[in-house]
This record gives C-alpha cells, structure tokens and sequence, in this order.
C-alpha cells in the first residue's frame, strides 16, 4: 500500500508511538509486561489507517484524530482479548493469546484495563462525541455476536439476518472509526454520518471476503472450513441452502449441526457451496457494497487521500488473508 504509506505514514509512527503511551500504566510492572507484548504482536493497524484517511479527506488530521485512533485501538484490542477468552483461543495471529499465557482471570481483567484507558483517554479531553460514537459500536459488536450465538443453536439464519448480524459485529467498528476520523477533522454531523456510512459497507464486504476464505478460494495457509465446525451460517452456505432442494437442505443442515468435526463430511459440504452458485453471489454481494462504499467516497474531490482511501479498501478485499 504504498500510496497509504506516503499520505499517513508519517502519522501512523506518531500514532504507534502515542498509543504505547496511552496504554501505560504509572505503577504497575506486569500491567505494562502485557501492553509490551500486546504492541509487538499488534496486527496491520486497518482500524487506525481509516481513521486518519477518513480525517484527512474530511478536513485534516489533528491532535483528536490520534486520539480517535487510539481509542478504536484501545477498543478494537480489547475485544479481542475478550473473544479468546470466550472462544478458548490459545493463539492468535500465530502468537500465543493472553489467556493462554496468562489464564483467562488475568486476561479479562486486562481487557477491561484497555476499555477503561479508552474511557479515560475520550473523557479527558473532552472527545465526548467520538466516545458516544465508538460506545454505540461496542455496544453494536455484543448484540450481533450474542445474536450470532443465538441463531446457532437452531441455524435458522437467513439473509437478513446474517446481513443484521455482520453488520452489527464486523462493521460497526470499522463504521465508528471512519466516523471518528471525520468527526475529528470536522465536528460536522453530516460528514460524519457520510463516513460511518461509507465504513459500514466496507466493514460489510471486509466480513464477506472472510466469509470466502473459508471455503478455499484462496491459498492462506490455514484450514478450510473452520467457519462451518463453529456452526457459523455465512452468506455462502445461506444461499446454497436457500437454493438447495429439500433433500439436500436436510442432508447439510444435519451435517453442520451433528458432523461438524468429521472432516470429510466438512469438505462435502464445501464442495456443495461451490458448486452450487454460493461463492459467486457472496463475491457479488461483496463487489456491491464496495461500489455503495466508493459512491460515497467519490463525493468528496479526488485528492491523494482520497486514492489511499481507494488503496486500503482495495487491500481490504483483495487481502490473501
């Protein structure tokens, strides 16, 4: 991404820099032994490259920007931290998770610390509307992830529903962070509102594309079909089902409920979303939300952040992982 490097790179070393500082605490040694590891092994940084892309077209970059950023960090890490616990993940991006080095008490307790810090880090600098922004996210990400949950246990997800769901718990984070940016550029309600919306639908198609590396389309190193053990109804399987005859619907749905572990079972139900048409209309619903996505942005004059912009949500869905 080389045009997103030369338009933030500067500010993203700045905002490495402040956000190791907001994440300190004063007196206590194995508090900053864990924000240390955090740091090194923090991932592409997307949330915070949004937020400054989304400022500089808005308006500029100022000092509440990075405060933005660091609060979408912050809550971004946080969240993460708590889904290990929750999904008893020992790894994450081929690290070794907090709870598995640290148990799953001490874990929770740090992802708390990292909310708080965001809390403190809005609050004390008076970013009340950014911090009313990324709390409806947060509060967004539990309903859709409890709604997930919910739907699991009967797979009786539909269209709408997944669409209510990835909504909520992929793209209302990405959406706060654009909203934030611009927010922070220009206390602007309808910018804003035009941001939150243009991130929404990345965020979307950001979810769809993982939703299709499940199922092989890409060579990532790592296993097909994880989506389908966990019992997850992702756009894919939802319209080969919507489509299958009811023999087929029967035998699937039985596979995914009961089978989920046999991995030969798993690929079947694979190579029956491929074949059915699924991929193919999950990459064009993909491809239509980042056209929406682009309408939005294109209202704004076409300057270099404006092409960075165009640049990272490329990577977005053309990632290979």
């Amino acid at each position: 991404m080389e045009l997103v490097n030369k338009v933030i790179g500067a500010q993203l070393s700045l905002f490495e820099k402040k956000f190791g500082d907001s994440v300190k605490s004063t007196n206590h040694y194995l508090l900053n032994h864990i924000m240390k590891f955090i740091i090194r092994r923090k991932g592409k940084q997307m949330r915070p490259m949004f937020v400054f892309l989304s400022a500089e077209i808005a308006g500029g970059i100022n000092d509440a920007s990075y405060r933005a950023a660091s609060l979408i960090e912050l809550l971004h890490t946080a969240t993460l931290v708590h889904d290990d616990v929750v999904d008893n993940s020992m790894k994450r991006r081929d690290f070794f998770s907090l709870n598995a080095l640290w148990k799953n008490k001490i874990a929770v307790l740090v992802g708390d610390y990292l909310l708080s810090k965001g809390l403190l880090l809005s609050i004390e600098n008076g970013d009340y509307k950014i911090l009313e922004i990324t709390s409806r996210a947060v509060k967004e990400m539990s309903e859709g992830e409890l709604l997930q949950m919910e739907k699991a246990r009967k797979l009786d997800i539909n269209e709408s529903i997944y669409f209510e769901i990835i909504r909520a718990k992929t793209a209302s984070l990405l959406s706060a962070a654009c909203a934030a940016g611009a927010y922070s550029a220009t206390a602007d309600t309808a910018a804003t509102d035009r941001f939150r919306s243009f991130g929404e639908k990345v965020g979307i198609a950001f979810q769809i594309k993982d939703d299709l590396f499940d199922y092989g389309q890409d060579n990532i190193g790592k296993p097909t079909g994880i989506d389908i053990k966990e019992k997850k109804m992702t756009l894919p399987l939802i319209y080969t089902l919507q489509h299958a005859d009811a023999a087929t619907k029967r035998r699937l749905i039985y596979i995914v409920k009961n089978n989920s572990n046999d991995r030969a079972k798993v690929d079947e139900v694979i190579r029956c979303v491929q074949q059915s048409g699924g991929i193919a209309y999950a990459e064009e619903k993909m491809k239509q939300y980042i056209q929406e996505a682009l309408a939005i942005l294109h209202t704004y004059p076409e300057t270099q952040a404006r092409q960075a912009m165009e640049e990272l949500v490329n990577f977005a869905i053309n990632r290979k992982y």
